[in-house]
C-alpha cells in the first residue's frame, strides 16, 4: 500500500575524520518532541528504506533520523574502489557524528535508537552512546555465520562468506547491487563481514580491542532487543553473543512469531515494511515511550 510521505529535512553530518554523511530529520508533528529517534540501518540496505518507519515515529511526536553510512547510497563516494572505509567505523565515527548532531540540535531531549541487524550492534563502537537512554534492536548481530539458522547455513555462508570476498577481491569492492543482493558495499566492510570471528574484537587489531570493549561495556542503555522465529541471521545465539558485549545494559530479548501478527512469515527485514504500521510498529511505542516490553510472553534468556 502506497503511504503519503511528509518531506523531511535533508542534512549532511560531518564525522571527526571529514567523512561528511547524509541523512534525513523527520521532526515531530505538533513541534513539542518526545525524544529523538537515531535510527541505523543493517548493512547494505539504504536509509530510505527506514523512511516509512521514521515518518511514523514523527507522526507519533519523536523527532527521527535516518542516515546513510558512509559508502551506502547518498553517503557513497565518487569512487568505491579506492575508499578504505571499515566496518567499525559505522560505529566509532558514523554513528558517533550523528548522535552529537543530535545531542546539538536538541540538547534537553531524550536519545533513543533503533537498529536494525548491524545498526543495532554498531552503537557500542561510539564514544560516547553513554547519552542514549534506551535502544530498540531489530534482529542485531555481527555475523558470525555458525549462528545462522541450520536450515539456510551452508547456502548464506556460501553466499557470504565465499563468493562476496571472491567477487571483492576481483572488483575491488561488492557489486551488490548488480547481484541484486542488496547495495554495493566498500572492500573492507564486505571483507569484515565475510571474515567476521566468533569474538567480535578479533576483527581489529590487537591493540585496539581493549578500548572497544571498553566502549561496549560504558554503554549503561536498556535494550530490548526483538527477533523472530524466522530470523535466519538473527537466530537466538545470535543475539545472546551480540547482547553479551552490553554487559552494563539491562537487557531483555524476545522472538516473535509470524502468527503473532497474523502472517505465516517475517524473516530478518520486513518489519519496517508499511504493512506492520498497525502492528509491530505501534507496539515498539511502548518501549520507546515508556521503556514496557509489549511482548513479555516472547521474552527468552539473555547473557548474565
Amino acid at each position: 500500500m502506497a503511504l503519503d510521505m511528509t518531506p523531511a529535512e535533508p542534512v549532511e553530518i560531518i564525522c571527526r575524520d571529514g567523512v561528511v554523511l547524509s541523512g534525513h530529520v523527520w521532526p515531530a508533528e505538533g513541534g513539542a518532541s518526545a525524544g529523538t529517534v537515531v535510527i541505523n540501518a543493517a548493512t547494505g540496505v539504504l536509509a530510505r528504506y527506514y523512511h516509512y518507519y521514521a515518518r511514523f515515529l514523527s507522526e507519533q511526536g519523536f523527532d527521527a533520523i535516518t542516515y546513510d553510512y558512509r559508502g551506502i547510497g547518498l553517503s557513497r563516494p565518487v569512487d568505491l574502489r579506492r575508499c578504505r572505509f571499515r566496518w567499525h567505523e559505522w560505529g566509532t565515527q558514523d554513528f558517533e557524528a550523528v548522535l552529537q548532531f543530535a545531542r546539538q540540535r536538541r540538547p534537553e531531549a531524550p536519545l533513543f535508537v533503533v537498529g536494525h541487524s548491524i545498526g543495532g550492534f554498531l552503537p557500542g563502537f561510539a564514544g560516547n552512546a553513554t547519552s542514549i537512554e534506551r535502544m530498540l534492536t531489530v534482529g542485531a548481530q555481527y555475523a558470525y555465520w555458525p549462528d545462522y539458522a541450520w536450515r539456510r547455513r551452508l547456502g548464506l555462508f556460501w553466499r557470504w562468506h565465499m563468493l562476496m570476498p571472491a567477487l571483492t577481491a576481483i572488483c575491488g569492492y561488492f557489486p551488490g547491487r548488480r547481484l541484486g543482493w542488496l547495495e554495493d558495499l566498500p572492500a573492507g566492510i564486505a571483507l569484515e563481514w565475510s571474515f567476521r570471528g566468533r569474538r567480535m574484537e578479533t576483527s581489529h587489531p590487537r591493540q585496539e580491542r581493549a578500548g572497544i570493549l571498553a566502549n561496549f561495556a560504558a554503554v549503561s542503555a536498556p535494550i530490548l532487543a526483538v527477533t523472530t522465529s524466522d530470523d535466519e541471521f538473527g537466530t537466538i545465539p545470535a543475539i545472546r553473543r551480540a547482547l553479551a558485549y552490553y554487559s552494563a545494559s539491562a537487557r531483555t530479548a524476545v522472538r516473535l512469531l509470524p502468527a503473532d501478527y497474523g502472517l505465516t512469515e517475517i524473516g530478518h527485514f520486513s518489519l519496517f515494511h508499511a504493512r506492520h504500521r498497525a502492528g509491530f510498529w505501534q507496539d515498539s511505542l511502548a518501549w520507546l515511550r515508556d521503556g514496557v516490553n509489549p511482548w513479555p510472553h516472547r521474552r527468552f534468556e539473555t547473557p548474565a
